[in-house]
């Protein structure tokens, strides 16, 4: 790039906000229709890259505040800010993920997650799909897709039985009863029912227990939202654990949901560029994951990139850990209720 070019591009950096510079490369990436001319976005299209706009603007903001509180000692220089952010891949998938229809301001559409590229010394923008995300992709996408999709948590005190399909029966089933609305008992696990209209033997029972479904739980995951035990504070110290109840429900209800839409396979004769590039972004996810459990150490937490939840310290991954010797915020204290 020569001198006048790196004037221009400087020039336009501080004439523009960052959301019009945002809009300006996502749109750069969208392709050329009839005869080479860009073709109009919908209104709908057009939305959603507000909205990822949006959302992205909101956690980098809130990155950046965490990253503040941090002591000189253990701070990252890199300030996440738009300036930081490597807007070229963020846009290629933003074409991407929009095109699907996943909407960052819907509850588990996608998330957006700063990761630091030391090599380039920039931020990369990590999506990771939600459980409602994966439904949207499976439906477009997928082959021999269920008609519909019953999910059901299972009890000690609820009655299940289920009917496996063989030479006798046709259709696999199963019988579900509540004894008591009010007190089910202990959380067992849960079953999901894939259901095809045209054709009931092609129907297809799931059952996952409670040690099925904690397999697939990260092992770093947070009390706040699994339940467990958690660091308790008093004035300033940590003064051992403390149990935690958390949303065990919504958790093993989220992972039946991720197991479900996981498990359709994509139909190759749907696959379009934005599928293409949908796939590489998952694959570049699945290498971080992998970057990221070396960079921790063996004997560290691991990252599981299941949701938000399971993600969010992505963003502190190249600084130095800062020893916790204080109490946490009340912010930190509350246990809020996930995005279900």
């Amino acid at each position: 790039m020569t001198t006048k070019s790196k004037e221009l591009v400087k020039k336009e950096t501080a004439t523009t906000n960052p959301a019009e510079r945002f809009i300006s490369a996502v749109m750069k990436e969208f392709p050329n229709g009839v005869n080479g001319q860009p073709i109009e976005l919908t209104s709908f299209q057009k939305k959603l890259i507000q909205n990822y706009f949006i959302k992205l603007d909101g956690v980098l903001k809130e990155g950046e505040i965490k990253r503040m509180a941090k002591s000189e000692q253990y701070r990252d220089a890199l300030a996440l800010t738009w300036q930081n952010i490597n807007i070229h891949k963020l846009a290629q998938d933003v074409v991407a993920f929009s095109s699907i229809g996943l909407d960052p301001l819907q509850k588990n559409h996608i998330n957006l997650i700063p990761f630091k590229n030391n090599k380039t010394n920039q931020y990369d923008i990590v999506p990771i799909e939600g459980y409602n995300g994966l439904e949207l992709k499976a439906v477009k996408y997928g082959h021999d897709v269920p008609d519909d999709v019953i999910f059901e948590l299972k009890y000690s005190t609820d009655k299940f039985k289920s009917y496996k399909k063989n030479f006798e029966n046709k259709i696999e089933s199963y019988n579900f009863e509540i004894t008591d609305d009010f007190n089910r008992g202990e959380l067992e696990g849960g079953f999901y029912y894939m259901i095809y209209d045209d054709n009931h033997e092609k129907n297809q029972l799931v059952v996952l227990n409670r040690s099925k479904i904690e397999k697939r739980k990260p092992k770093y995951a947070s009390a706040e939202f699994w339940g467990g035990e958690k660091d308790n504070w008093e004035n300033g110290k940590k003064k051992g654990k403390i149990q935690v109840e958390g949303w065990e429900e919504e958790m093993f209800l989220k992972t039946l949901k991720r197991h479900c839409w996981n498990s359709i396979n994509i139909d190759s004769q749907k696959i379009d560029d934005h599928l293409l590039r949908v796939l590489q972004s998952e694959q570049q996810s699945n290498d971080l994951e992998v970057q990221i459990q070396i960079e921790k150490g063996s004997n560290k937490k691991e990252i599981g990139f299941n949701d938000v939840e399971d993600a969010q310290e992505v963003i502190e991954i190249n600084a130095k850990e800062e020893p916790k010797n204080e109490e946490p915020t009340p912010k930190e204290k509350q246990t809020e209720m996930p995005s279900f």
